[in-house]
């Protein structure tokens, strides 16, 4: 057995559900739940609960974190304790003046961004221009590091693109087209979509997620070097099937998993970052305890039985689908039971 930290070593909250976007693999089903949002004063205890607990990194995502007032100066407070931020967004609003901050106060900026062409990416993120606007931001961040004077080094900045079959054919045009466009960028991580959220959703699973040999096709030594033989030399290309996210009990065993701490936008803990299930809140309790109940859910008896046999995308959304309906409130349960299905994407191969 692999020893399990006593701490989690990255965090990630989602500070906020408010979201211009509806991408149809949403694992926190963004823009179409209440934002949850706190008060500032309640953001900063939230913060410093997390900075307590002495991370690598804490990573501020959601939803669009820039929707948030005040989201810089919590960044501030999380980089002046000696921890690196992060930022994720889908770069829907992003002026010249917000990135040139940004890469002065992150540590790493990602741009989520779902295709090569405005008609795969809009499509999967559910509006017309949301390809166009992160582009535009990409040129921003671009511009904004390697412009001016840095106290610092200026954030690194990429792309981290989710992987579903729609677009899985689209990740050698990006290489060679989309990213030699921001010679600052420095990474591209190609992500399988993983079955959470909107993600689990029987349709999206069986429409969408990446089969066994897409998924081998896509992590292959060979393929991942080929794509890196595409982009630029500054840009580090990388491959992954997400499956240490899965929580599966031999994938445990083995160290295969993500010592992560997923925070939702009021303060509490889930026990799994895929799955729905809280643990306590950081408003109220301190970390370490919701640490410890947060690992003894990934070894409770119905969390093991469920993922014990999941092999293929569409096991794990079935798996994904029982937790959380097992642990989720009533709030929660109501929600999953609205999820409608998706509809049958044209251009799905």
């Amino acid at each position: 057995m692999v020893d399990v930290p006593d701490r989690p070593e990255n965090i990630v909250w989602d500070i906020t559900y408010a979201c211009p976007l509806r991408c149809l693999h949403c694992y926190s089903e963004s823009g179409r739940r209440p934002s949850r949002q706190l008060s500032a004063e309640d953001l900063v205890r939230v913060v410093d609960a997390m900075v307590a607990l002495r991370p690598r990194s804490i990573s501020l995502a959601g939803g669009e974190p820039l929707l948030v007032p005040g989201v810089f100066d919590l960044a501030e407070r999380i980089a002046g304790a000696g921890i690196g931020v992060l930022l994720y967004t889908g770069g829907w609003s992003l002026p010249p003046e917000t990135a040139e901050r940004a890469v002065r106060v992150f540590h790493r900026i990602v741009v989520s961004v779902d295709g090569a062409t405005a008609e795969t990416h809009d499509r999967i993120r559910g509006r017309v221009g949301s390809f166009a606007r992160a582009l535009t931001a990409l040129e921003r961040l671009d511009r904004a590091a390697r412009g001016g004077t840095h106290r610092r080094r200026p954030a690194q900045f990429g792309v981290e693109y989710a992987v579903l079959r729609d677009n899985l054919g689209q990740l050698a045009e990006f290489c060679a087209e989309i990213a030699p466009r921001f010679p600052a960028m420095s990474f591209l991580a190609f992500g399988a979509a993983v079955p959470s959220g909107l993600a689990s959703r029987t349709g999206v699973a069986e429409q969408e997620l990446l089969g066994e040999d897409q998924l081998d096709l896509l992590t292959s030594a060979a393929h991942t070097r080929y794509l890196q033989s595409l982009a630029p030399a500054s840009v580090h290309v990388s491959t992954t099937d997400n499956r240490v996210l899965q929580m599966r009990p031999d994938l445990i065993a083995r160290g295969e998993f993500a010592a992560l701490m997923q925070v939702e936008p009021d303060g509490a803990v889930r026990a799994m970052p895929s799955y729905e299930g809280t643990v306590g809140n950081l408003r109220t309790e301190p970390g370490e305890l919701l640490w410890k109940r947060a690992v003894a859910r990934w070894h409770d008896p119905f969390v093991r039985e469920a993922l014990a046999g999941v092999r293929t995308m569409a096991e794990w959304a079935g798996a994904t689908r029982r937790i959380d309906y097992h642990f989720g409130t009533p709030e929660v349960r109501a929600r999953i039971d609205r999820r409608p299905e998706p509809q049958s994407s044209p251009n799905r191969r």
